[in-house]
């Protein structure tokens, strides 16, 4: 598995400049089953990071260009009646694939995002009262622009918590923008990528994230810090849900494979801390860099244990 994840990281670095970091949360999220938010600005990469993942894989992959006239329909198929044959047939839609670009996800209405749910929570689609099971692996990465709010519809709190990792894709520094220069003055990388592993063998990583180790005493630490969120004490707030600690526990077991190791450790969980669970927290009138605040209050002020974590 080590090799797997260091061959698709190494194969998306051929393309992004200065995102290793968020490679590496974004392949934690796919060894978890979990699915990412990518949010900033436009022009820094979002969609070109989601295609060039999609493209170091052999998977299945389909991309909706979410827009205020899409229908629910168009995301999850429909069903028609087929004159010649004389019955109803389903026609799929871009869902049925394995990893699916959500791309502007906020600029759809609030009917079409839902029909995102039950895919995303439960892998399969339900159409005229037809229950059709999605093919493994099933990973969708989303995008969404935070500044624009014209013809926007901002994600609702039942949405964002269907996703493992909400994460923020940052700018380059002189150095890396340089580099991004040099690169492809000249070339297309994209266009040269091949893929570098299969579907069967990202199905056996996400069944190996389920068999990382997790100490006794980390699972106290993440309840503790789970907790500390739901005390933060002002009015309406509301801390992070139980399928939040469950996020938690996976997130850091993706992000321990993605290091190279069977066994969760007590930086694993902090790497993972703010994308998973910034986005879950309910804080009225805080920015998203308060809640990020706030995580980082956590992580410091509750006590890591200290021991073997290997030890099984």
């Amino acid at each position: 598995m080590n090799q797997l994840l260091q061959d698709i990281k190494d194969n998306v670095a051929k393309v992004m400049i200065g995102k290793e970091q968020i490679t590496e949360l974004i392949l934690a999220a796919l060894a978890a089953g979990g699915h990412v938010l990518l949010e900033d600005v436009p022009g820094t990469g979002k969609t070109v990071l989601a295609r060039t993942l999609a493209k170091s894989m052999d998977l299945k992959f389909e991309r909706i260009q979410f827009t205020p006239d899409l229908l629910p329909s168009d995301v999850t198929g429909l069903s028609f009646y087929h004159q010649k044959q004389e019955e109803f047939i389903f026609q799929a839609g871009p869902v049925f694939t394995n990893l699916l670009l959500a791309d502007e996800i906020n600029r759809a209405t609030p009917r079409t995002q839902s029909s995102l749910l039950e895919c995303m929570a439960e892998r399969q689609v339900t159409v005229d009262g037809v229950t059709r099971i999605l093919d493994e692996p099933f990973f969708v990465i989303a995008t969404e622009n935070p500044v624009e709010t014209l013809g926007c519809y901002p994600l609702p709190e039942a949405q964002l918590d269907r996703f493992l990792m909400k994460i923020p894709m940052g700018g380059l520094n002189e150095k890396e923008e340089r580099q991004l220069l040099d690169r492809f003055i000249t070339a297309e990388p994209f266009k040269e990528l091949a893929p570098v592993c299969k579907k069967e063998q990202i199905c056996a990583l996400q069944r190996a994230c389920r068999e990382v180790f997790v100490h006794g005493e980390l699972r106290d630490y993440i309840v503790r810090l789970i907790h500390s969120t739901r005390k933060q004490g002002t009015d309406g707030a509301s801390g992070v849900s139980p399928r939040g600690t469950l996020a938690l526990l996976r997130a850091a077991q993706g992000y321990a494979l993605v290091q190279g190791r069977d066994y969760v450790a007590p930086e694993d969980i902090k790497a993972v801390a703010k994308p998973v669970l910034a986005h879950r927290m309910i804080v009225p009138a805080e920015s998203e860099r308060q809640k990020l605040d706030i995580i980082d209050g956590l992580l410091a002020h509750v006590a890591v244990p200290t021991e073997d974590w290997t030890r099984r």
